[in-house]
């Protein structure tokens, strides 16, 4: 069985449709995989053991896209499945473009559940855990990790001060590791001047592999709604996530039983938008340190 996937352009939506790929790979155990994607997306999946290929698009930075797809599409072999988990107009005209005998594409709000799910709808099958395949590392003393960026906006963001405080109480028993993107090295530092103890400060400073490496060998992880919190979930990594203005029913971590979420929910929340439109972020701002210590204290583990 040779199959084609276009995945999602965002680490945590990739991660999102694993359980529906593992569940395609158990029906045709002896598939090759082709993935099509970002370059995030396809660093993140490209150690599937049944990966034949990983193809990163690079449409957008070309000067004519369509023609690019175009050119893409028929230069790949013919597929007996092709399926995207992209719901865009560009990604219905390349599936029509491939050489495919089935074809299968995501609609984006035809669906309804968890965002696992929605994807796993696509291929009607039964979604259980979250898989990747990358070895987690492994570090010499108990870690707290902690991701105070969040790729979608600053209104998913939880505050500096609050991150630091956590990252104090618990530095004596914990080393502290911090994690986030190219784009997110200004807040990671902030965070970083703020605690009372010697600090790892990975932002901007890792790769896919070496990302979800690091999340995956972790003790404990605070994190805001973002990829590096679905990376943690498919290890089952005890976390804390902070949630305001998004759906926490639909993208929180899933099939994790050692993933608590702290939210207010606001009448306000969830808005759904990339900064607050009150211009008061209460959502986030209302969170407090003590409640993520309370929970890392009594409900996950800490006597590792």
């Amino acid at each position: 069985m040779n199959i084609f996937i276009e995945l999602p352009t965002w680490l945590g939506d990739t991660i999102m449709t694993t359980p529906a790929i593992e569940e395609l790979v158990k029906l045709y155990p002896n598939t090759k995989i082709t993935f099509f994607g970002s370059y995030i997306s396809t660093e993140a999946l490209k150690s599937h053991p049944q990966t034949l290929h990983a193809k990163v698009d690079e449409s957008k930075k070309s000067k004519f896209r369509l023609y690019y797809l175009y050119k893409t599409a028929k230069k790949l072999e013919t597929f007996d499945l092709a399926i995207s988990f992209r719901s865009s107009f560009t990604s219905k005209l390349f599936l029509w473009l491939l050489h495919a005998k089935e074809k299968i594409q995501y609609k984006k709000n035809f669906y309804s559940g968890h965002q696992v799910e929605k994807y796993a709808k696509v291929l009607q099958v039964n979604p259980k855990d979250l898989k990747l395949y990358k070895k987690p590392f492994i570090y010499t003393r108990p870690t707290l990790g902690i991701n105070p960026g969040a790729t979608y906006g600053s209104a998913k963001r939880w505050y500096p001060e609050e991150f630091a405080k956590v990252a104090n109480h618990f530095s004596k028993e914990y080393d502290i590791v911090i994690f986030g993107g190219p784009d997110e090295v200004a807040i990671a530092n902030e965070v970083e001047k703020l605690i009372d103890a010697q600090v790892t400060n990975l932002a901007g400073k890792t790769n896919i592999t070496e990302l979800i490496e690091k999340i995956a060998g972790l003790d404990l992880f605070v994190t805001n709604d973002s990829g590096p919190m679905h990376i943690a979930a498919a290890y089952k990594v005890p976390t804390v996530t902070l949630f305001g203005p998004t759906k926490h029913n639909e993208t929180s971590q899933w099939n994790n039983p050692n993933g608590f979420i702290i939210s207010h929910n606001l009448e306000c929340a969830p808005c759904m938008k990339r900064t607050c439109p009150l211009k008061t972020h209460e959502c986030m701002k209302g969170i407090k340190a003590n409640e993520v210590i309370e929970v890392l204290e009594n409900h996950l583990s800490l006597d590792k």
